[in-house]
């Protein structure tokens, strides 16, 4: 056991090795639908869809194994569900670039992660952020992912007067609801591996109601789909103009405060969080999502960030490096196997999505609610968090509104340069960005 110790973190008598692999399987399958939701929203400015199969696959893998080896964490990476739908339907359709310039902003974005990460800089701005707003953080990442579990389903549904609303029981939201209820009665009843088995169940449980699709002739095994037409297709021209610039700083707002976000969150359930609030390997982790974004772009993928859906496997028990690692084995894997993880809908990973968001809830009793300025920017990073349907607005909103009570309740003692210099920064960005 000494090379997983030394590799990933591994303490044998305080961590099972079964337990650390059915951690990773149950969060690569509630991630998993990366492989097939990624290459389809990127598809939509022109990108061919079996190459960003592969570009996914390759990313997600390299970029858990980096954090696996490097920090030694029990998370995964994967391209960025909001970053991936700036990228095809902010940066392509409404600002114009073409993909191939797309991923060239990428890269330099990536570049630019690289060398804040290497100067500190980021884990400054994670050190800055005070107690309360990581346990809101936490709590409101909870609420975000049991959203996104409920709206994978349909059973939470997009309405005109409303906004959101109770779609109607069809197959897949019966399904989800199904997938919710077996993942409470599995975790109340302390069955090891209920999340991992709820997807497994639900899924088979789908294929009589349609919801779970099995193609004619269907094989399990395939080869891996041609990767060359999104490979290092950059194109610089006409991006050394103002526009540009605030796009990269766009992107890197939203990158950085979804990692950090993600990261705190995520520490938080593993228990690994010092006493004096900081976390263990933090520069590590940040620096394994600088390089794989940058070797992202090469690819041809979108921005890599660390993945809420990490919380299921945390959940079930992960806590070292082997986590990470079985993820992005299992990504690589996943490269032969399309046919099989392509048949899990989504409705089937919303019972795992909600049951996080439930355990996740419990950061709540950390915060002093009793103290209406630590109360109040808590309870706006929560609810702008799951209403803005974004990570990093929920941090941004939050830190804005904790600076500003502090200020005026004359508590500025509280603050510190970092979080007013980031306050400044989120204001220039809601205004021209």
């Amino acid at each position: 056991m000494s090379f997983l110790e030394n590799a990933f973190g591994f303490v044998p008598g305080k961590m099972q090795l079964k337990t650390e692999l059915i951690a990773g399987a149950t969060t690569f399958l509630t991630m998993s639908y990366v492989l097939a939701v990624n290459p389809a929203v990127l598809a939509s400015t022109g990108m061919d869809k079996g190459a960003l199969f592969t570009a996914t696959a390759i990313a997600s893998a390299l970029a858990t194994l980096l954090l696996a080896f490097m920090a030694k964490l029990p998370f995964a990476q994967a391209p960025s569900m909001g970053l991936n739908a700036f990228f095809a339907y902010t940066m392509c359709q409404a600002m114009g670039y073409s993909w191939q310039q797309s991923l060239a902003i990428m890269l330099v974005e990536g570049v630019v992660f690289l060398v804040i990460t290497f100067f500190n800089i980021r884990e400054m701005i994670l050190n800055s952020i005070p107690e309360t707003l990581r346990f809101a953080i936490s709590a409101g990442i909870g609420m975000f992912i049991a959203f996104i579990g409920l709206k994978n389903a349909g059973i939470i549904v997009a309405k005109e007067g409303t906004f959101v609303g109770l779609g109607e029981f069809t197959p897949p939201c019966l399904l989800g609801i199904f997938a919710i209820l077996l993942s409470g009665v599995l975790m109340a009843r302390n069955i090891k591996g209920s999340l991992f088995w709820s997807i497994i169940i639900t899924t088979i449980v789908g294929i009589p109601f349609g919801v779970t699709e099995v193609p004619d002739n269907w094989i399990p095994v395939s080869l891996p789909q041609d990767i060359t037409p999104v490979f290092c297709k950059f194109d610089f021209s006409g991006l050394m103009n103002l526009k540009t610039l605030l796009v990269v700083f766009s992107l890197l707002i939203v990158n950085i405060f979804d990692t950090i976000g993600t990261l705190m969150g995520l520490a938080e359930k593993t228990g690994i969080v010092r006493p004096d609030g900081s976390i263990p390997h933090v520069k590590e982790a940040m620096m394994s999502d600088a390089i794989a974004t940058t070797c992202g772009s090469f690819l041809g993928s979108s921005t890599i960030t660390t993945y809420v859906e990490s919380a299921s496997g945390i959940a079930e028990g992960g806590k070292s490096g082997v986590t990470s690692f079985a993820v992005g084995l299992l990504f690589i894997i996943s490269l032969f196997l399309s046919p099989i993880f392509l048949l899990i809908p989504s409705a089937a990973t919303s019972g795992a999505l909600v049951m996080v968001g439930v355990l996740m809830l419990d950061s709540i009793k950390e915060i002093n609610l009793k103290d209406l300025s630590d109360s109040f920017p808590a309870f706006i990073t929560m609810i702008t968090m799951v209403l803005t349907y974004s990570i990093a607005d929920g941090i941004c909103l939050g830190i804005l509104s904790y600076v500003i009570i502090k200020l005026f309740t004359g508590q500025y003692r509280q603050l510190n340069a970092t979080l007013c210099v980031l306050s400044i920064l989120f204001i220039l960005n809601f205004m021209f960005g």
